[in-house]
């Protein structure tokens, strides 16, 4: 059976997330890095891959995902252990909610096209567009930090991984590059140094990915 095929860019949150949870899974894939920067996610050869142009797209058991939270979800389900979601469905919907708090309101508003169109369409310098990518990340941590503190353990919740731990990662490395203040997130900074610590989540940093030339 061929190994899946991940189309990756070292440096997308969103295929960040499913880089960790492939290696969570203990799934070995190839990758096909997609050049953001260069507009490559805009060719006709991977728009008819994916329609969107977005990363990640994982080709999986004949069939082709896409979407980083759909992707996760199938991966879940396919390969059982370890598990990323609780199995009681209110545990479950709380992880879902902290994944999607980052997933679904702070990162789209911060990922390269939303800055590009900032700065070139609307013409907004790159101070401004800054403090864009820091004021929205700044609030969806707050609110973050708030949801996960009553029930977080080692990890946002508990002692194991989920998928809200494979959403923040990628979430801090981007307020990191953007020199974001983290220290008013004290939980989210313990799940962060946990989840930083397993080999799962080590090998799929950006650093440890083919850049491109």
């Amino acid at each position: 059976m061929a190994r899946p095929v991940l189309h990756d860019y070292f440096r997308s949150s969103a295929s960040y997330r499913v880089r960790i949870a492939l290696n969570l899974k203990g799934v070995a894939y190839d990758q096909q890095m997609v050049n953001l920067v260069s507009g490559e996610q805009r060719g006709e050869s991977y728009r008819a891959l994916n329609p969107q142009g977005f990363v990640p797209a994982l080709e999986i058991d004949g069939q082709l995902l896409t979407q980083s939270l759909a992707i996760i979800v199938y991966l879940d389900q396919k390969f059982p252990e370890p598990r990323l979601m609780p199995a009681d469905p209110a545990d479950g919907a709380h992880v879902r909610a902290m994944a999607m708090t980052i997933a679904c309101d702070i990162h789209p508003l911060n990922n390269l096209r939303v800055l590009k169109y900032l700065g070139g369409e609307l013409g907004i310098g790159e101070a401004a567009r800054d403090e864009w990518y820091r004021h929205w990340i700044a609030e969806g941590l707050a609110a973050l930090e708030t949801m996960a503190a009553p029930r977080a353990g080692a990890y946002l919740f508990g002692e194991s991984p989920t998928v809200a731990d494979i959403c923040l990662v990628p979430q801090l490395y981007n307020a990191r590059r953007f020199s974001v203040p983290l220290d008013a997130y004290p939980t989210l900074l313990r799940a962060d140094e946990t989840a930083s610590a397993d080999p799962a989540f080590a090998a799929a940093h950006p650093d440890r990915q083919e850049q491109p030339r």
